[in-house]
C-alpha cells in the first residue's frame, strides 16, 4: 500500500514539470503563430484584391461617400442647417452603397420613394388621428400602424415585390412607424419629417453621384461577360470529351490520355450554381441607366433564358462526366462503330458554344454557328443509321449500355445546343447585335446543303445513301471547304 502510495507521488512529481514545459512551449511559440497568421492574411487580402481589382475601388468609393457626407455634421453652417438628423445622411451611405450601379440605385430609389411615400402617409395619419381628440388619438395611430405594417409585411411574400422592392417595403415600414409614433410626442412633426427626408436624398444623392460617374461597376456587363464565360466552359468539356472518354491520343491511337491538365472537365461545375448570381445581376441591371452598347430596355430576361438552358446543358455534362472515370466493361466492337459519329456530335457542339460565347462577347450576330448545329444533327442521323444496322445478336447488352447512354445524352446535348443558340439569336435581335456578312467573290454569302451520308451493305456490293435537305447553311471563313458538305 505504501510503495503504491510513493509511486503515485512520484507520477505526480514528474507530471507537474511536464505540463509546466508544454505551457512554456506553447507561450514560445505564441509569436511565431502570430506571425503566421498575419502573414497568411496579408497573402490572403492581396490575393482578393488581384482577383478583382473593383473591390479596392469600391472600398475607396464608399469612403469617398462617407467623407462628404460627413461635412453636414463638421461644418457649423451645414449642422445648423439639419442638425442631428444629419446622422440619417450618413446611415444612408452606409447602408445603401452597394458594389455594382444598378445595386446602389436600386436601394436609393427604394429607400427615397418609401421614406417619401411613408412620410407624407404618416402625417396624414397624424392629422386624421388628432380629430379623435386627445383620448381617441393614440387609439387611431395604433390601429393605423398596425394595419399598414400588416399590409407591407405581407405584399412582401409577392414575388415580383420581393425581387425588385423588398427594401423599400422594409423602409417604408420603418419611416411610417417613426413619423407617426413620434408626432405623438413632438409638436414639429412636419420639420422632422422634411429633415429625414432631406438627409435620405442627399446621402442617397451622393452615392448615386459617386457609384455612376467614379469608376462605375455595371450589374449588366457583369451579367453578360457571365453568360459568355459559361457558354465557353461548356465548350471546352463537350471539345475536349471525345478524346477523354475514347482515350484518344494526339497521334489518333486510342490510349491512356496525359493526366495533365484537366482543367477543362471540372470548369462546367460553376455554371451549375449560377442561378442566383445571373438572377440578382439580371434584376440589378434593370436599374441601371444607358451604358456603352447596352441600351434602354435591354432585354435582360433573355439572359435569364440563356442562363437557364446553360444549366440544363450543364446538368448533363454532370452525367457524362462520370462515365469518363467509369470503368465498366465495354464492347469494343460497338464503342468503334459509334466512336466517330459520338466525337462529332461533341466536338461540334463544342464549337456551336463557343461560337455562341464569342457572339455573345462580342455582340454580333451569331450566323455561324448554324453549320455547326447542322453537322451535329448530321452525326445524330449517322448514329442512328450505324445503331440500326448494327446486329447485337452475339452482343451483350450490358456491355453497350455505358457507351449507348453516353451516345444517348450526346443527342439531348445536341437539341439543348441548338434551344441556346435560338435563345442568343432571340436576344441579338433584340438588342441590336451587329451583323456580320461572309461574301464570296460574286458578293454573296456561301451557301452549302446539309447532307448526310449512310452506307448500306446489300449482299456483296457496298452503296451509299446521301440524303440531302432543304436547310442552308451560312459557313465561317474558317469552314469553307466546297468539299466538306454535299
Amino acid at each position: 500500500m505504501q510503495k503504491s502510495l510513493d509511486m503515485e507521488v512520484v507520477s505526480e512529481t514528474q507530471e507537474k514539470p511536464g505540463v509546466v514545459a508544454r505551457w512554456g512551449d506553447g507561450l514560445k511559440a505564441t509569436p511565431l503563430n502570430f506571425k503566421d497568421k498575419v502573414v497568411k492574411i496579408a497573402k490572403n487580402t492581396k490575393k482578393l484584391g488581384q482577383d478583382d481589382p473593383r473591390r479596392i475601388i469600391h472600398s475607396l468609393k464608399v469612403g469617398l461617400a462617407l467623407s462628404f457626407v460627413s461635412l453636414f455634421y463638421y461644418f457649423r453652417p451645414l449642422y445648423n442647417g439639419f442638425g442631428v438628423t444629419a446622422m440619417w445622411a450618413i446611415l444612408t451611405v452606409v447602408v445603401v452603397f452597394e458594389f455594382t450601379v444598378g445595386a446602389t440605385l436600386c436601394k436609393c430609389l427604394n429607400r427615397g420613394f418609401a421614406t417619401f411615400l411613408a412620410g407624407g402617409l404618416g402625417l396624414g395619419a397624424q392629422h386624421l388621428a388628432s380629430l379623435f381628440g386627445e383620448k381617441g388619438e393614440p387609439i387611431f395611430l395604433g390601429v393605423f400602424v398596425f394595419l399598414m405594417a400588416a399590409a407591407s409585411t405581407f405584399s412582401r411574400f409577392f414575388p415580383t415585390i420581393k425581387a425588385r422592392y423588398d427594401y423599400g417595403v422594409l423602409i417604408f415600414i420603418l419611416t411610417f412607424s417613426l413619423v407617426t409614433v413620434s408626432g405623438y410626442r413632438v409638436e414639429k412633426i412636419i420639420e422632422l419629417a422634411q429633415q429625414r427626408l432631406s438627409t435620405v436624398l442627399i446621402g442617397g444623392g451622393a452615392c448615386m453621384i459617386v457609384s455612376v460617374f467614379v469608376c462605375p461597376v455595371w450589374a449588366g456587363e457583369d451579367l453578360h461577360k457571365l453568360v459568355a464565360l459559361n457558354l465557353e466552359k461548356l465548350a471546352s468539356f463537350l471539345e475536349g470529351f471525345g478524346d477523354e472518354y475514347f482515350k484518344i491520343t494526339e497521334g489518333g491511337d486510342s490510349a491512356a490520355v496525359c493526366e495533365d491538365d484537366k482543367s477543362f472537365l471540372e470548369a462546367y461545375k460553376s455554371v451549375l450554381n449560377s442561378k442566383a448570381t445571373e438572377e440578382s445581376l439580371a434584376n440589378f441591371a434593370r436599374w441601371e441607366p444607358c451604358h456603352g452598347r447596352f441600351l434602354f430596355r435591354h432585354p435582360w430576361n433573355l439572359y435569364l433564358k440563356i442562363g437557364t438552358l446553360t444549366r440544363q446543358c450543364a446538368y448533363r455534362l454532370e452525367a457524362l462526366s462520370g462515365y469518363t472515370k467509369s470503368q465498366c466493361q465495354v464492347q469494343l466492337n460497338f464503342r468503334r462503330d459509334i466512336q466517330e459519329s459520338c466525337m462529332q456530335m461533341s466536338s461540334e457542339c463544342g464549337k456551336a458554344l463557343k461560337e455562341l460565347s464569342v457572339a455573345v462577347k462580342t455582340m454580333v450576330n451569331p450566323y455561324p454557328v448554324n453549320h455547326y448545329i447542322e453537322n451535329s444533327k448530321s452525326a445524330v442521323d449517322v448514329f442512328k443509321s450505324k445503331l440500326k444496322a448494327t446486329s447485337l445478336q452475339e452482343t451483350d447488352i450490358l456491355n453497350i449500355i455505358p457507351d449507348a447512354t453516353v451516345a444517348s445524352i450526346l443527342m439531348e446535348i445536341v437539341s439543348c445546343v441548338e434551344q441556346i443558340a435560338e435563345s442568343v439569336n432571340e436576344v441579338s435581335q433584340k438588342a441590336h447585335f451587329k451583323g456580320v456578312e461572309f461574301k464570296t467573290s460574286q458578293g454573296k454569302p456561301p451557301l452549302l446543303r446539309r447532307a448526310t451520308i449512310i452506307p448500306v451493305s446489300e449482299g456483296d456490293s457496298d452503296c451509299v445513301v446521301i440524303n440531302v435537305s432543304d436547310t442552308l447553311v451560312v459557313l465561317p471563313p474558317q469552314d469553307r471547304n466546297p468539299q466538306a458538305q454535299l
